[in-house]
């Protein structure tokens, strides 16, 4: 009988290290799902929308839905011990309630579909904070933000583990060292 597949998401506000943690995770061998909001804010640049999330936050976070959803799915049939995803389906909705917009009811129920095994929080951190084309919020946004980020995922019953300010490295083996997520 095959093992099922813990997914794994690493959640936190914008500029804390996720990326470079999920890249460091990609390097050693695991599968990773990667973070789609750059994706679509470039695709909405490209278009003469500087910032699609500020501009047309339900149609922005509509395409981020669907896509993690669908990165969600896409993981079903593997055989990997573990995926790791760069945010998960509930981030979208957290940043929706950070905003304070009304969003449909297919956002939860789409959100609610999707269960993960684990969640890693990783808390703002201005050290390593830096602002770049995509990311626009401030370090004072970001810790906003991270704070609906965490709320949701308690709100939906989630244990979240929050990954300790260190090297890339060993933050993640601190990931790796704590996937007993029963």
């Amino acid at each position: 009988m095959l093992k099922k597949t813990k997914k794994i998401v690493l959640t936190g506000g914008p500029g804390t290290g996720k990326s470079s943690i999920i890249n460091e995770l990609t390097n050693r061998g695991y599968l990773c799902k990667t973070e789609i909001s750059r994706e679509v804010t470039l695709k909405a640049q490209k278009k003469g929308i500087d910032q699609l999330f500020l501009k047309e936050p339900i149609l922005f976070s509509r395409l981020l839905l669907q896509s993690r959803v669908r990165q969600f799915k896409e993981t079903d049939q593997s055989t990997e011990e573990f995926v790791f995803f760069d945010r998960g389906v509930p981030d979208v909705i957290a940043y929706l309630d950070y905003t304070n917009t009304v969003y449909p009811q297919e956002f939860t129920d789409k959100t609610n579909a999707c269960s993960y095994d684990c969640i890693f929080h990783c808390k703002p951190w201005e050290t390593i904070y830096t602002k770049d084309n995509e990311r626009y919020e401030s370090f004072d946004a970001s810790k906003k933000i991270d704070h609906y980020l965490r709320q949701t995922y308690e709100s939906l019953g989630y244990k979240i583990l929050t990954v300790p300010f260190n090297t890339i490295s060993k933050r993640a083996d601190f990931i790796l060292n704590s996937l007993n997520c029963e």
